[in-house]
């Protein structure tokens, strides 16, 4: 029971910190990121992220992803696809905070 207990609130403290932690990124590296996401991941997810040879990262289409399964993708990549693994330039930080802003929609054009 104790076990339990303790790993569900490491558990519940990895969730709730994990956000908490993308954000320390600084406003610098999000621009680098933020380039990266539009010019990298859109020459395949497409240029404004609707999809082409990627599949669409627009927030619906991501509705049913978590963001530790979008933010492991993009760190490891996807065997037998063309999905790279981006570990060599990324960190998990850094994974973690583009995965959240594909969930908002933070790098479509409004």
């Amino acid at each position: 029971m104790l076990n339990k207990c303790l790993v569900g609130g490491l558990w519940f403290f990895f969730i709730a910190a994990s956000p908490l932690l993308a954000q320390e990124i600084n406003l610098e590296r999000q621009q680098q990121l933020t380039h990266i996401v539009k010019q990298d991941c859109g020459s395949c997810h497409g240029m404004t992220l609707k999809g082409g040879l990627g599949t669409p990262l627009l927030p619906e289409d991501l509705a049913n992803k978590s963001i530790e399964f979008l933010s492991y993708t993009i760190i490891n990549g996807r065997p037998t696809t063309a999905m790279p693994p981006w570990r060599e330039i990324l960190t998990e930080q850094e994974a973690t905070w583009i995965a959240q802003q594909l969930k908002l929609g933070s790098f479509n054009d409004k």
